[in-house]
């Protein structure tokens, strides 16, 4: 599975590694890092999902190349065979699209965990947290890339007609459907050509966890996308479609994350 409880981690917290990847909207004016200083589950270590994204484009989250990630998870002194927690203390469960990076760049999927209900469940259970830096000693990660696991625009237009995939935008059914206009700005109002709506937030509690797998089917059947696991995931920019895409691996075991990477932020330019 790819949730873990919190009295799991509690159990647990020595035994695996733990990385916070909280991360919010810029409009929010909270910074996830400045966050993470005041307060952490124990072992954390904070991972910052704008540096360690592609660089030198203008498109957000992007995923990096080889070489960066393994630097990336070697200074974080994370194993290859390490069992990894992850979680966030944000609206937009930020910590899936970390989850999601781990498996694209090849750790085992069955080692890769996202904490059910985040900080903000931890800590409304009166668990403890620290506000000291975890040591680290640095590994040297080896990595791996899943290809198939990620689409480009190319990708996207092609299937417009080959209908070789289904795909399935995170955002809000507002933005979807193009009646407001989007936060980011340069981008124009709407969605992706033959693509199904279902907003991520409508798979998430009010305490951050996720609905029951029985809730997320029924979910998911509401779009009349054919569920037969060759679907792949678009939002703004990559993080809220992570979200879809682990709800849709708790229906479907044998899913593979497989995200547009540009989103909505490369295909909605003006």
């Amino acid at each position: 599975m790819s949730l873990v409880d919190t009295s799991w981690l509690k159990k647990n917290l020595d035994k695996i590694k733990i990385i916070d990847c909280s991360w919010h909207m810029p409009q929010t004016k909270r910074n996830g890092f400045e966050e993470y200083q005041k307060q952490h589950i124990k072992n954390a270590i904070f991972f910052d999902l704008d540096k360690n994204s592609k660089i030198g484009t203008d498109l957000p989250h992007m995923l990096t190349d080889i070489k960066s990630w393994g630097e990336i998870v070697s200074s974080m002194g994370i194993g290859n065979e390490d069992q990894i927690i992850i979680y966030d203390n944000s609206d937009v469960i930020s910590s899936c699209r970390c989850w999601y990076n781990f498996i694209y760049f090849g750790h085992d999927p069955s080692l890769v965990h996202v904490l059910d209900g985040g900080l903000k469940k931890w800590i409304n259970e009166r668990k403890t947290t620290v506000n000291d830096l975890t040591k680290i000693i640095n590994s040297d990660y080896i990595v791996g890339e899943k290809k198939e696991l990620v689409k480009n625009k190319n990708q996207i237009d092609k299937n417009i007609t080959e209908n070789k995939f289904k795909v399935i935008d995170a955002r809000s059914k507002e933005r979807f459907e193009g009646k407001v206009p989007e936060p980011r700005k340069g981008l124009r109002s709407g969605s992706i050509k033959k693509s199904f709506c279902l907003p991520f937030s409508d798979l998430i509690n009010e305490d951050h966890t996720f609905i029951s797998t029985d809730k997320i089917l029924e979910k998911f059947k509401l779009t009349k996308c054919k569920l037969d696991g060759n679907i792949v995931f678009t939002c703004g920019s990559g993080v809220t479609a992570s979200v879809l895409a682990l709800a849709y691996s708790l229906i479907d075991i044998k899913y593979m994350p497989t995200i547009y990477d540009g989103s909505w932020s490369e295909y909605g330019k003006n």
